[in-house]
């Protein structure tokens, strides 16, 4: 079956005036229908600038992107990416910060309008759809970014640290909320994140990588032997600690092999 997204060998470097920036090397993966998977690594890995690169934010330096198997730079597949900030406009009404998107593209049909208003109820937001962003709180404003980006039927979800702003118990519920919108929609996910526990609970695959130039040092399956998995109930799986410490010993090697070239 032809994977919905596919990298094949991407570089990316970065050019300033006095020099040039390897940020990713030869990055080879897949992203199947219907999979959630998530990306750690040392800080400033490359882990946003390859969500960039998907997002077509970027221009890739070599390798190639496919969606279905063509170009990124051909394909008509919706990509929706949702930001560590919500970027809600302060000035606009929550219901008419979601519908932002569909105005762009000429989208205000009853189909999307539809879709709007029925997650707004899903989700707890349907009261606060008059209201202003500042009115809500972050756990909500999350939310409500995450209904703008679906409001327009993404094929492909691209998620930079979207909980990284929450405390500890928000971020918990509005992951799982989020966990359970992707899984009803059946939307291919990439997820990148600092939290292995976060990666871990929400993932069907962790791709672990490297100190920059970043380059993909393992993938880990993960397989959870719980009944209807949720990210929250992920995390009592009997597994879930196997799994975070050898991601964990990943990512900690890495940095110290970057500290000894130091």
């Amino acid at each position: 079956m032809t994977p919905i997204l596919e990298l094949l060998d991407v570089n990316y470097i970065y050019h300033t005036i006095s020099c040039e920036i390897s940020a990713l090397q030869n990055i080879s993966f897949k992203l199947h229908q219907n999979e959630f998977i998530s990306f750690v690594g040392p800080s400033g890995c490359g882990k946003t600038t390859l969500l960039n690169l998907i997002a077509g934010l970027l221009p890739i330096t070599s390798g190639d992107i496919k969606i279905y198997g063509e170009s990124i730079y051909n394909s008509k597949v919706s990509i929706g990416y949702m930001l560590q900030k919500d970027h809600l406009l302060e000035w606009r009404s929550i219901y008419k910060n979601l519908t932002l998107g569909l105005e762009i593209q000429h989208k205000m049909d009853e189909e999307h309008l539809t879709l709007i208003d029925d997650l707004l109820k899903t989700y707890g937001l349907w009261e606060f759809r008059n209201a202003l962003p500042r009115q809500l709180s972050g756990g909500m404003r999350q939310r409500a970014a995450l209904i703008r980006t679906l409001a327009l039927s993404p094929d492909i979800l691209l998620l930079d640290e979207p909980f990284s702003a929450l405390d500890y118990q928000t971020r918990l519920n509005v992951a799982d909320d989020i966990g359970s919108i992707i899984k009803e929609k059946h939307i291919s996910t990439a997820l990148v994140t600092h939290d292995l526990s976060e990666a871990i609970s929400m993932a069907d695959r962790v791709i672990v990588l490297s100190k920059r130039p970043g380059t993909i040092k393992t993938e880990i399956p993960i397989k959870l032997s719980i009944e209807n998995r949720t990210p929250k109930t992920s995390r009592n799986a009997p597994e879930f600690n196997t799994y975070y410490n050898q991601i964990w010993e990943a990512v900690h090697d890495e940095n110290e092999e970057y500290e000894k070239r130091q």
